[in-house]
């Protein structure tokens, strides 16, 4: 018996038998790795239009970008809401020191441009009254801009447009979401395309072994069944891979087994690593900040802020306006109080940043987007990863099918010898 076995062993069918299985695993993992990588990349059009490839994602970065920001802003987070956590006292203590100095430079640098002569001459106390009384007012200016902002927030800031823009330029950034969020998901896919693959591979070795052996059609009919069989391994790896990650949404019994789609099983970990790359790389306070005063509304934002300035020259200046305006012109002190406001623009960015701590404690995004995220329903948290796949599930399929029957080709060739045409 071990002689009939061993002689079995040493034969060339034997190991053109065993090679079936064995190939057909490569197959499934090869066509799966492939197809998560030309999901992904390259970020850009590769080739001659109309013959060659862009990253599935890349190609529509503004499309998923929307998809993915959908879930975020629609069940996760507002940004009325986020904002309503930031106390304008504490803003405005945060910034006192910088406020203190900014009163001194930009109101010395402004009267000694616009009217140099009133305040050469202008006695040191009057000078250091000035000074005090802009520095005491800093404080009260910043906590009624602070709460007008709140107040007009979503006129201010688009959340919604902040994030896609984000997403749609960096499209790294978008894929490293996905690749992150999914990372386990795109494992088992890679991984799952082997034992699929052998699995199939043993089915298409007895379908292989039956129209030889059974049907005696002959090697050269038989080999045929290859390219077919890659054929099918290549669809069906792709296609059960991509099936298991998001179904069946809740848990079910199986005799001694419990089976849920993988993504779903693992929402405390994606809700936590979600949060994590939106509050640190997209959702910062700076760049919430930056937005305001550089994007859309900017010039809204920068009216508020001008208004809340000139209204604190007239505070300072108290009594002391009407004989200003007598002596230098209301025309002089209307100017003033136009250079003031914009220098404090100029200057708002730079003093900004010391509060961006305690904005990122008051905002809280990266608590906020996990704990809701984790809080979602199976439907709902589906929505966040399946968009990837959905619109494009069946290039994925069809390249894994098309794959296949190349690598069975190949082993109808190389291995049984056997020509093509």
């Amino acid at each position: 018996m071990w002689d009939v076995i061993v002689a079995a062993l040493g034969t060339v069918e034997f190991w053109q038998f065993a090679s079936i299985p064995l190939i057909s695993a490569l197959v499934g993992w090869g066509t799966n790795v492939l197809a998560i990588k030309m999901t992904f990349y390259p970020l850009n059009f590769w080739g001659i239009k109309p013959l060659g490839w862009q990253g599935i994602i890349p190609s529509k970065a503004g499309e998923m970008a929307g998809k993915a920001v959908d879930l975020l802003t629609e069940k996760l987070i507002t940004i009325e809401e986020r904002f309503d956590q930031i106390e304008p006292e504490r803003v405005a203590e945060e910034m006192e020191p910088t406020l203190n100095r900014m009163a001194v430079q930009l109101t010395n640098e402004i009267m000694e441009e616009e009217a140099p002569l009133f305040w050469e001459s202008a006695p040191k106390l009057l000078k250091a009254r000035v000074f005090q009384r802009m520095s005491e007012g800093m404080p009260e200016v910043i906590e009624d801009l602070m709460q007008d902002i709140k107040n007009n927030i979503s006129d201010l800031f688009d959340l919604r447009g902040m994030v896609v823009e984000s997403l749609e330029t960096d499209r790294e950034l978008l894929n490293q979401i996905f690749l992150r969020v999914g990372m386990e998901e795109f494992r088992f896919i890679e991984r799952s395309g082997f034992y699929f693959g052998f699995f199939f591979g043993i089915i298409q070795m007895l379908i292989f072994a039956l129209i030889e052996k059974t049907f005696g059609l002959g090697r050269e009919s038989a080999a045929w069944s290859l390219p077919v069989a890659g054929l099918f391994v290549g669809w069906a790896t792709n296609a059960l891979a991509l099936k298991m990650i998001f179904f069946p949404l809740r848990a079910r019994k199986i005799g001694p087994f419990t089976i849920q789609g993988l993504f779903i099983k693992r929402q405390m970990d994606v809700a936590e690593e979600y949060a994590q790359i939106v509050s640190s790389q997209i959702l910062t306070s700076k760049a919430i900040f930056e937005k305001m005063l550089k994007g859309p509304s900017a010039d809204q934002l920068l009216h508020i802020i001008q208004i809340h300035i000139k209204d604190a020259v007239d505070s300072v200046a108290g009594i002391s306006k009407a004989f200003f305006q007598v002596t230098q012109g209301t025309r002089r002190y209307i100017n003033i109080k136009r250079r003031l406001a914009a220098r404090f623009v100029d200057e708002l960015p730079r003093s900004i940043k010391y509060t961006f701590d305690y904005a990122e404690e008051a905002l809280d995004i990266h608590n906020t987007l996990a704990n809701r995220m984790k809080a979602l329903s199976p439907v709902e948290f589906i929505s966040f990863l399946r968009p990837v796949f959905q619109e494009d599930e069946w290039k994925l399929i069809l390249l894994g099918a098309v794959l296949g029957f190349m690598a069975g080709l190949l082993q109808l060739v190389v291995i049984f010898g056997q020509g093509v045409f």
